[in-house]
């Protein structure tokens, strides 16, 4: 059978994809390439994934996966027993599901948004106001996670796909700094998934 093949680009969110599939054990093929310049590599990632986003994931069927959350949930489910997503009979199932979807619901489109202005019609002052409300939002947003996380991991006492989060989030838009200073909890559960080997080769090799 051949590999899963993960389109990203480093320093995205693609490696949140590649942590999970290294935990997981499944072999994939991994595919950077900077993802908004124009080329061959563009070109065939619109034709993949119209939204032009990275992480894309191309199963070995030649089924195309375009949002993050089904990526990891896909993982899980091929190795339940590598520690993903809790078991579905789980009582914290439940739990993971739903802060699954605020981290795709919530805060991604943040960003989504905040990036570029511009595709909502907004320029000059309107994008600066935008882009400052976007991401007090997600500040706000992070700080109702913090509260929820009860350590050392964000679920408790286990590694989850929630904390592979964690890892990539807490180096963005506004960086560690502002979440040492003001979400320890969040920041203690990206640094103790970070003292996974395989996270940590994903961290050097996106982030260092």
């Amino acid at each position: 059978m051949a590999d899963h093949e993960l389109i990203g680009s480093k320093g995205c969110g693609s490696a949140i994809v590649e942590m999970a599939f290294d935990i997981a054990g499944i072999p994939c093929r991994v595919t950077d390439l900077p993802y908004l310049e124009p080329g061959a590599g563009r070109d065939r990632l619109l034709a993949l994934n119209p939204l032009g986003q990275v992480p894309t994931l191309v199963l070995p069927d030649g089924t195309v996966l375009t949002e993050s959350a089904a990526m990891i949930l896909h993982a899980a489910e091929s190795a339940p027993d590598c520690g993903l997503a809790p078991p579905p009979a789980s009582a914290a199932r439940s739990r993971f599901l739903n802060e699954l979807i605020v981290l795709v619901a919530a805060v991604y489109p943040t960003f989504t948004f905040a990036d570029d202005p511009g595709k909502f019609g907004l320029d000059g002052d309107a994008a600066v106001d935008f882009k400052a409300q976007a991401d007090g939002r997600r500040l706000d947003i992070f700080r109702q996670i913090d509260a929820r996380i009860t350590g050392p991991y964000w679920l408790g006492e286990s590694l989850s796909a929630l904390d592979l989060y964690l890892v990539a989030l807490t180096r963005w838009r506004p960086g560690r700094p502002w979440f040492e200073a003001n979400v320890p909890r969040v920041v203690a559960a990206a640094r103790a998934a970070e003292r996974h080997p395989k996270v940590a080769a994903v961290v050097a090799r996106h982030f260092d």
